[in-house]
């Protein structure tokens, strides 16, 4: 726990990326933000910016997951914090991936003010129509989607392999 002497030191301030499942509910996202919250508080630290970026795609697929959901957290602590929220952050199963940073050393805590706006975690809202993702055989081309048979009518059908005359 925190002793007089780690509260006199300077913090250092850090920021962490996780990735929620894209199918995550509200439930287990604010399961996750909850988790995230009493970990830095217990082990000293201060929560000081959180944003939720919302679903995005995946650089490249990561647990069978094309999508996911993220979530930035900016806090200050010592590194107890850190390797505590990551192994909090390993055990749940709606997060897919995470990554800490250190952004600066010697920060003093009585001096950073932070709004309460600023750390409330946003409610994730569930995967809309457009965020489906598509089927394995799509994404490689071998078969073709509603959206790419239409996109071909609108060009012009043949995409030029067709019986055009000569002109010469």
């Amino acid at each position: 726990m925190v002793t007089e002497q780690s509260a006199k030191m300077p913090a250092r301030e850090y920021e962490t990326i996780y990735i929620l499942k894209s199918d995550t509910s509200k439930e287990g996202a604010s399961k996750v933000a909850e988790r995230v919250g009493d970990v830095v508080g217990k082990e000293g630290g201060k929560l000081t910016l959180v944003e939720t970026w919302g679903r995005r795609q995946l650089a490249y697929p990561v647990k069978k997951q094309r999508r996911g959901v993220y979530v930035y957290v900016k806090y200050l602590g010592g590194g107890g914090v850190v390797s505590e929220l990551e192994r909090n952050l390993r055990m749940l199963d709606e997060v897919v991936k995470y990554q800490t940073v250190q952004v600066r050393e010697g920060v003093d805590e009585a001096t950073v003010q932070v709004d309460p706006e600023a750390i409330t975690f946003a409610d994730v809202e569930p995967p809309g129509e457009d965020d489906v993702d598509e089927t394995l055989e799509q994404s490689l081309g071998l078969v073709d989607g509603p959206s790419r048979r239409h996109d071909v009518e609108e060009e012009g059908g043949d995409m030029g392999l067709g019986d055009e005359e000569d002109e010469s």
